[in-house]
């Protein structure tokens, strides 16, 4: 596939576009409290422009996963979140928004999978695909560099509704290079 492959126009569309909005509520929400420290859903929704109810919902699922936690009140119906203090030694905060980032990624695909019937028609399919290529780690970092190129044009419409054409959905566009490791115990072994 080549770059101008990547970028040729094709009718062709994927999604129903609410995984890709709970995964940036999720996030929204996640920078929100590195921002600030602690709120409530009630906060978030005025600080996000989202539904105090969606809010809430989210940041449960956030605690649910172990990302974030209550934070301390004084009683009342208040319900205050904050990041989770005494997180898993899972890494450093980037590593943790990458897992958090991948584990939404296939929450959404399974969710996909579950309701896909429920879709308009023209929306009940989706383009998922995956290849394994043999590349050198330069090789690598120019294919990631082809899809960030390809999907530059469309980046601007999440902020600017006005850009989206007629008919346009969120679509979750997840791609994910990584060398293959050995299937030894060791590791020692090459592929």
């Amino acid at each position: 596939m080549t770059e101008d492959d990547l970028n040729a126009s094709d009718d062709r569309t994927a999604g129903t576009g609410e995984e890709l909005r709970e995964h940036a509520v999720r996030t929204a929400l996640l920078s929100l409290l590195a921002e600030v420290g602690a709120v409530t859903a009630t906060e978030a929704a005025s600080r996000l422009g989202y539904s105090s109810g969606l809010c809430s919902f989210h940041l449960r699922q956030l605690a649910r996963h172990g990302y974030i936690e209550e934070a301390p009140h004084n009683g009342g119906r208040a319900r205050p979140w904050r990041l989770r203090q005494h997180a898993p030694d899972t890494g450093g905060p980037a590593e943790q928004f990458g897992d958090l980032a991948r584990g939404l990624e296939d929450e959404s695909w399974q969710r996909w999978l579950a309701q896909r019937a429920q879709a308009p028609g023209e929306w009940r399919h989706d383009e998922a695909f995956s290849a394994i290529a043999y590349l050198t780690p330069e090789e690598m970092s120019r294919v990631a560099d082809v899809i960030r190129r390809a999907l530059a044009p469309y980046q601007d419409r999440e902020q600017r509704p006005l850009a989206r054409p007629d008919g346009a959905r969120p679509v979750a566009l997840i791609t994910r290079l990584f060398p293959l490791l050995p299937h030894t115990a060791d590791g020692a072994g090459k592929d």
